[in-house]
């Protein structure tokens, strides 16, 4: 078999940086990528070395096609698995269970039809649950069915259950997951629209406190437990816990802005995400907060990522570097415009 690694998800921003870290480490890369994608993310993050960019083998194709599935894997050995739909949009969910879930089951079983040797799964911190404020998450949480879950967590969670039926059958599989993953993304989705929000002057801030790691160490940690041959286990990607307030103040300060200064109520959040349900619905545009994201935004959570840092010795980037490091990227694209 040749040494082909198939990355799904290339468009998105982990997607995008494992490809770029395995395309300069000299690997050969096929990247699966919907009809509609845009190579934005991508192409920033090849911006320093866009040669690099015709090294990949871009594949059409979509998780939920089995057919394309099965061709984009033809000839290959290893699979990093990126490919999500992030929403919190209560509509949505089907639409979730069908991307996330389902199409990580595709992902599985072809894999094992085709005999792949090794299967990184991206998750999401959000998969182990959500029970109770106060206590540190690490990879031994028992998921447990709670109203801080979001449809998001369960469709993640739903997609981890099939990889571990699918290592279950002899597929060589590790999961990370990875708390809020910080980098110069999508500005309308994930972390990338806290970067929007505060560019544009945001004022108020969330009590909430959870966890955020960099791109770069996401990247960096999949492809050490692909090529150390860690399989069976999964792995937290957390560099630190910090505030809503302490990571929008960073932001501010790498944008040189006014940091946020005033608290968000409850009672302000409750009506914020009412009347962003109004507006969304006669523009027909996606909600910047939700029921969900408010509610959680409330809510501390605490991971813990010693697992990785004991298995591997890895270190991660210091939120505030990573932020620096964003807004300076951003800050550069409106300048040359």
């Amino acid at each position: 078999m040749s040494n082909i690694i198939l990355v799904t998800g290339g468009t998105g921003l982990v997607g995008a940086q494992l490809i770029f870290d395995l395309v300069r480490d000299g690997r050969h890369i096929r990247a699966l990528k919907r009809s509609d994608s845009k190579l934005r993310v991508i192409e920033r993050t090849f911006r320093e070395h866009p040669g690099l960019l015709s090294k990949i083998e871009w594949v059409q194709g979509d998780v939920t096609d089995l057919y394309s599935i099965m061709d984009a894997m033809e000839g290959v050995s290893e699979v990093y698995h990126s490919a999500g739909l992030i929403s919190f949009r209560a509509s949505e969910f089907e639409k979730m269970m069908k991307v996330n879930a389902q199409g990580t089951a595709n992902m599985v079983n072809i894999a094992l039809e085709k005999g792949i040797k090794k299967f990184c799964h991206i998750s999401s911190v959000a998969a182990l649950g959500r029970v109770e404020e106060g206590v540190v998450i690490d990879e031994d949480a028992v998921w447990k069915t709670s109203k801080s879950n979001s449809n998001y967590a369960i469709s993640k969670y739903s997609a981890e259950r099939e990889v571990w039926r699918a290592a279950e059958e002899g597929l060589n599989v590790v999961i990370v997951n990875p708390s809020i993953i910080l980098g110069a993304g999508d500005l309308n989705s994930g972390s990338s629209k806290l970067f929007r929000q505060v560019k544009n002057g945001l004022r108020f801030y969330a009590e909430g406190r959870t966890g955020f790691v960099d791109v770069r160490d996401v990247s960096r940690s999949c492809i050490a437990l692909m090529d150390n041959n860690i399989f069976g286990r999964r792995f937290v990607l957390n560099s630190e816990n910090l505030s809503y307030k302490e990571l929008l103040s960073s932001i501010a300060e790498g944008f040189n802005m006014n940091p946020p200064s005033f608290k968000a109520e409850k009672w302000m959040s409750e009506l914020v995400w009412r009347l962003e349900a109004i507006r969304s619905f006669f523009s027909g545009s996606n909600p910047l907060i939700s029921k969900e994201t408010s509610r959680n935004s409330r809510k501390k959570w605490n991971y813990s990522s010693e697992k990785i840092r004991k298995v591997l010795g890895s270190s991660f980037i210091p939120v505030r570097q990573s932020v620096m490091d964003t807004c300076r990227i951003y800050l550069a694209e409106e300048i040359k415009k």
